[in-house]
């Protein structure tokens, strides 16, 4: 097939339009070396990709690009469905950035779960099933949590579209699928990262779960040596109490280590060794500035429906009264 330019410069925008439909579809058949890219007065790119429901979500995506001069269309040819997308304005390199940015927001919202799924098969194959959707879920979290800070999520969208806009700047065609897998590796090395982080925090939970597991078996199986105790709490400075409010010394229970393990719980080791050896009946907390921190929570874990909270009563209000003196 041959166009001659002085053929290219009697084609109207509708001809031109078609015109470019055919190459792309014909793409091995067409000798483009006669035709310069500047005498079609466009800026063309066709996506191929191979499944209906992606195809479907970025058309109704490109519907969104606010870009005037810009028509697609879609056409399946074979494998492939080919959506082909034309510029005809004045400013191609705003029509790339933009457009860019289209591909690199539909890769992460369509494709991202679906990479670091294969990406933590692939890499922790001993998990088991139950322990790979554990660690996903954990890399999702951590990855859209908006109240940490967004510094990841912008360093993946910076290393896809930097990327998308430097191959479709002198490309005509990219099969998305070939695209993503064999042309962004530092964005898969991030992913990487993240999800090493991830298991590291997943295993850091599950040590910490079969910890509190043992706890619990062992307050469950024992004879409790007091009917409740008190344990005052306030900005994670503990004091326990007997049931005639007279202060325990928790460092002599120390003498009788129990189940304390590697895990620490910063000063308030003591105090839980001593609730292990004592395992009251009913804990009282009085929580003084109303924070139920990890500690608290382990103390809940472990007792379960033996404890209970208290922010108002006559210990509260006198320990309060301390700690404002204090102050």
């Amino acid at each position: 097939m041959f166009f001659s330019l002085k053929k290219l410069y009697t084609l109207s925008f509708t001809e031109k339009y078609y015109l470019h439909i055919i190459m792309y579809i014909f793409m091995d058949l067409v000798d483009t070396n006669c035709i310069l890219r500047e005498e079609l007065l466009m800026k063309s790119i066709c996506i191929k990709l191979t499944s209906k429901k992606t195809t479907e979500y970025l058309l109704e995506h490109l519907n969104n690009l606010k870009i005037d001069n810009t028509y697609f269309s879609c056409k399946k040819f074979k494998v492939y469905y080919n959506i082909i997308v034309h510029y005809k304005g004045n400013n191609k390199n705003l029509f790339l950035k933009e457009f860019s940015k289209l591909l690199t927001t539909f890769i992460i919202n369509f494709f991202e779960e679906k990479i670091i799924k294969n990406l933590i098969k692939s890499e922790y194959f001993y998990f088991d099933e139950i322990e790979q959707h554990r660690v996903l879920n954990i890399v999702l979290q951590d990855l859209y949590d908006k109240s940490e800070a967004l510094a990841l999520p912008k360093e993946r969208e910076k290393l896809i579209y930097e990327k998308i806009y430097k191959y479709i700047l002198s490309n005509h065609s990219i099969i998305l699928k070939g695209f993503i897998s064999f042309r962004l590796k530092e964005y898969f090395d991030s992913l990487l990262e993240q999800i090493d982080k991830s298991v590291n925090k997943y295993i850091v939970e599950k040590e910490y779960s079969e910890f509190i597991s043992i706890l619990k078996l062992y307050v469950n199986s024992e004879v409790s040596s007091c009917n409740y105790v008190h344990l005052i709490y306030n900005n994670s400075k503990p004091i326990l109490l007997d049931e005639n409010k007279s202060v325990i010394n928790v460092e002599e229970s120390m003498l009788n280590k129990k189940y304390l393990s590697d895990i620490s719980f910063s000063s308030n080791d003591y105090v839980l060794n001593t609730l292990l050896n004592l395992i009251p009946k009913k804990i009282n907390i009085h929580l003084i500035d109303e924070n139920i921190d990890e500690f608290i929570n382990t103390i809940k874990l472990i007792f379960e429906d033996r404890v209970n909270f208290c922010t108002e009563c006559s210990l509260c209000n006198k320990y309060k009264k301390s700690h404002a003196i204090h102050s």
